[in-house]
């Protein structure tokens, strides 16, 4: 069954033709008026339009088999050979056409003759035309599959995208699952009731969290909410050591951000600072728009006068990959001392609504070109 395209481009031929006739229609009724001779629209439109339009099926033919026989590399002779004989056997079909419709149509004021007066016309006329149809053929045939190329390239840049994602979480669920059941086995002896809390917070966060893994992007308010339950087991172990205080910009809420962007860096907070306190420690998350772009900060009172521990971990090392991957240059990542503890600071470019609104716009699969039935 032909295809769309194939159907478009008959339309398209029949238009463009039916246009190339009513111009040499408007230049021969003008150039009658400018002799001062007497004409018929009727005899002039029916003259050029049926002679425009016995084109349409001989340029559909070009179009054909330009598509099967395309001039590139290692089949140029080949290629044009073919087109060559194609137009070569347009010529005579379209001195056919004339010489059979001229008893009706009168193109010419005397019956001519076929070899005589119809051949040489039409190889003088018909040849050139011909390989203007095929060179326009070669234009739509090469613009099609150079933008075939191109949407097959952002395919493969979007899936090694993803496949880095997939690379980065890989690494980075199993780091925080690592740590959430250490916290869990430092309670289990001595302490079963908090630990058997922690394992119901930990199995409500893990069901929330591969809710999410599959989407690449989420509200910002699905990403507090998971983070929240994260921060609620290691309130269980950690108890009155951690203070968390959330300073969260309504209007930013519904902002599209990697799921469990927030919750390595908050559990480097954790880990390397309030978890090593004797005193309170204080976790500080915060949100708010600047400048159309989205800026989230998480802060901590630091390891109360212990000495730092080196790195971060894979935390931040996954997080700066995962922004670099979603945003190349639009994004950044900052830490920053903040009196005894340590500021880390994230900006991130506004996306599409769709997406905000919880959206997972998947890659959009490269179209085969499919041209007239070619591929």
């Amino acid at each position: 069954m032909p295809s769309p395209r194939w159907w478009r481009l008959w339309l398209a031929q029949f238009v463009g033709w039916t246009a190339y006739g009513l111009l040499y229609a408007y230049q021969e009724a003008g150039m009658y008026a400018e002799m001062g001779k007497a004409f018929s629209w009727s005899r002039v439109l029916s003259n050029n339009l049926v002679g425009m339009w016995g084109w349409v099926p001989m340029a559909m033919g070009l179009f054909w088999l330009s598509a099967r026989h395309t001039i590139r590399r290692g089949t140029v002779l080949h290629s044009v050979c073919i087109l060559m004989l194609a137009a070569v056997a347009v010529v005579f079909l379209r001195s056919l056409f004339i010489y059979s419709l001229d008893p009706w149509v009168h193109w010419y004021d005397v019956q001519p003759d076929f070899w005589w007066d119809v051949m040489p016309t039409s190889i003088q006329n018909n040849l050139l035309i011909s390989w203007i149809m095929i060179g326009l053929a070669h234009a739509l045939l090469y613009f099609d599959r150079m933008h075939a190329q191109e949407r097959h390239a952002a395919e493969l840049q979007a899936q090694l995208a993803q496949a880095r994602l997939d690379a980065i979480s890989a690494r980075l669920n199993p780091h925080f699952l690592f740590n959430a059941l250490n916290s869990i086995a430092e309670l289990v002896h001595h302490d079963p009731v908090r630990a058997d809390r922690m394992l119901v917070g930990l199995s409500a966060l893990l069901r929330r969290s591969l809710d999410t893994s599959r989407r690449q992007y989420v509200p910002l308010r699905e990403e507090l909410e998971l983070l929240a339950r994260y921060l609620e087991i290691e309130k269980v172990r950690l108890g009155e050591r951690m203070q968390v205080q959330w300073q969260v910009a309504d209007e930013c809420l519904d902002v599209a951000v990697p799921p469990l962007l927030l919750q390595p860096l908050v559990e480097n907070a954790v880990v390397h600072a309030i978890a090593r306190r004797t005193r309170p420690g204080c976790v500080r998350i915060g949100a708010g728009l600047v400048g159309g772009a989205l800026w989230l900060e998480v802060e901590d009172d630091g390891a109360d006068g212990l000495s730092e521990v080196e790195g971060h971990g894979i935390g931040l090392t996954a997080t700066r990959a995962r922004l670099q991957a979603l945003y190349g240059a639009e994004a950044s990542l900052s830490i920053a001392p903040t009196g005894g503890g340590t500021m880390v600071s994230l900006r991130l470019p506004r996306v599409g609504g769709a997406i905000a609104a919880g959206y997972d716009e998947s890659v959009e699969q490269a179209r085969r070109y499919d041209w007239m039935g070619a591929r």
